[in-house]
């Protein structure tokens, strides 16, 4: 990612307003929410929305870099805690709470793991690099089984987040399903 030059105070508050109102859209409405209703809402015309961000996926990507890089700062904390199994599954559930954030995120996330070009794309595979960092961990210290694949982990985990997207009880159920899940990818 390049370094862009500082914004002028009204472009940065127009980009300010324009993040807050995107958020507030997408958790109402899914990352499918209407980029006019966004750019009406933040006072300003879909030309200056695009100005700032390029594509839908660009405003998710500047919504989430926040939580992507919580989700990286945990991780690389996690990797010196002393119970490999216990930091492993804290991170996932850390993870399940960021899938979450909006309607349809997994599936742009899914979407932006095989897309180079995408603004999501770096981001996602720093993120997936922890979580394989961690697996191993858990695997060597003998708390995570050894047939589990980190990449079954990740299905696993935004399978619940998605149901749970899906499911009356919403996030509630999402601790309960994942303590599940976790119990199965632990070694008898």
């Amino acid at each position: 990612m390049t370094t862009a030059k500082p914004l002028r105070a009204d472009a940065r508050r127009n980009y300010d307003r324009l993040l807050a109102e995107a958020g507030a859209a997408f958790a109402r409405h899914g990352v499918d929410a209407s980029l006019e209703d966004i750019a009406k809402a933040a006072g300003v015309g879909i030309g200056t929305l695009y100005r700032h961000f390029a594509t839908r996926t660009a405003l998710l990507e500047a919504l989430l870099r926040d939580r992507f890089d919580r989700q990286a700062e945990l991780g690389r904390e996690l990797l010196e805690h002393d119970e490999p199994g216990e930091a492993l599954f804290r991170w996932f559930r850390a993870l399940a709470t960021v899938s979450t954030s909006f309607r349809g995120l997994i599936e742009a996330v899914a979407a932006a793991l095989s897309d180079e070009t995408s603004e999501l794309y770096e981001s996602c595979h720093a993120m997936r690099e922890f979580g394989a960092r961690l697996a191993a961990r858990a695997r060597v210290a003998g708390e995570l089984r050894e047939d589990v694949a980190t990449e079954d982990m990740f299905l696993l985990v935004h399978g619940v987040a998605w149901a749970s997207q899906h499911d009356p009880a919403g996030d509630e159920s999402v601790p309960r399903l994942l303590d599940f899940v976790f119990s199965g990818l632990r070694p008898s």
